[in-house]
Order: C-alpha cells, then sequence, then structure tokens
C-alpha cells in the first residue's frame, strides 16, 4: 500500500512513532513558543514549519485547540507542549535564550542582525495584538523582521518560518 503522508522518501513506510524517534536524534536545540495565535490555521502552519526545521519542541501557551489540517498531521512527529498561563512556560525555559519577533515596539532591533545562542526559544503572538506584556518584558531580546513593501509585517506563520530558517542557517550551515 502506497504512504500517502506528507513525509520524504526516507520515512515512507514507517510508524509515526518510527519517525518521531529517527528525527528525534537530530533535533536542533530550537524552540518555539506561541502565544495566544487567534488564528488556528496560523498555529498549524508554524507546527508545520516546526517538523520541517526539526525543532526541539513547540509551546502553545494559552488557548490550546488548533486547526491540526494545517499542520498536515506534522504534529504527530515533535513534542508540542500546553501551558495555561505563562508562568507554565517559563518553569519549562531554563537556560534558555527567549527571543521574541515582534514589530509592535520601538525596542526591537532587526532580526538579520541577531547571533542566535544554540538553545533559544524563539516566541510568537497573535497577529493583532502580538506578544503580551507580561511575555514580552521577560524575553531577552526583541527582534523584527524587516519589510520591504508597504505592509508592516508578514503573517506569523510566515514571521515564523522566516525566523526558524535565520537560525538554522546561523546553527547548522
Amino acid at each position: 500500500m502506497e504512504d500517502t503522508r506528507n513525509l520524504i522518501d526516507k520515512f515512507k513506510g514507517q510508524t509515526n512513532e518510527q519517525v518521531k524517534a529517527e528525527l528525534n536524534k537530530s533535533r536542533l536545540p530550537l524552540e518555539i513558543a506561541i502565544e495566544n495565535v487567534e488564528h488556528d490555521f496560523n498555529i498549524g502552519s508554524i507546527v508545520r514549519t516546526a517538523n520541517s526545521f526539526n525543532v526541539s519542541k513547540v509551546h502553545i501557551i494559552g488557548k490550546k485547540k488548533y486547526n491540526r489540517r494545517g499542520a498536515m498531521c506534522t504534529d504527530k512527529y515533535l513534542e508540542i507542549l500546553h501551558h495555561p498561563t505563562i508562568n507554565d512556560f517559563f518553569e519549562t525555559q531554563k537556560n534558555r535564550e527567549l527571543i521574541a519577533i515582534e514589530n509592535n515596539t520601538k525596542d526591537a532591533k532587526p532580526l538579520h542582525e541577531k547571533q542566535f545562542a544554540e538553545k533559544t526559544t524563539l516566541i510568537f503572538g497573535s497577529e493583532n495584538n502580538g506578544i503580551t506584556e507580561e511575555l514580552l518584558s521577560q524575553a531577552h531580546e526583541i527582534r523584527f523582521i524587516e519589510s520591504f513593501g508597504s505592509t508592516r509585517s508578514v503573517n506569523v506563520g510566515v514571521a515564523a518560518g522566516i525566523a526558524m530558517y535565520e537560525y538554522a542557517r546561523q546553527t547548522i550551515f
């Protein structure tokens, strides 16, 4: 029977557990945090991209439910943790660099100038309200993605992909 899952050929025919176990051998130490992202498809898109970059964990802070269809079943291959509160999330972030990706603050610096620490967690917030002040105030740095057109920002799922790529570019290549 043909394996129609969205997997690279190397993983075709393996169980979900086998795929996850194999990926665990080469995970990046990067983690992703998503705080109260309002559109379910955005969370699914971020999860799918996190799988593509083989990140260690995805943290969902606040609202737990999301559109798994947007994740294209990739949520089966990585660890996704739910934290009802910001304090619950912080308990998991000891000895990690917390980088908020946010364009709604004058304290932000360009993402392309950032040199990432190995153990980094990238934090993303809702498109409408951004990252809450409570979480933003605990970030070690705030970075933004430059925009060259008329809109001031990209979609949060796209921003997550850009930031994950920049981390991977610096740490893998």
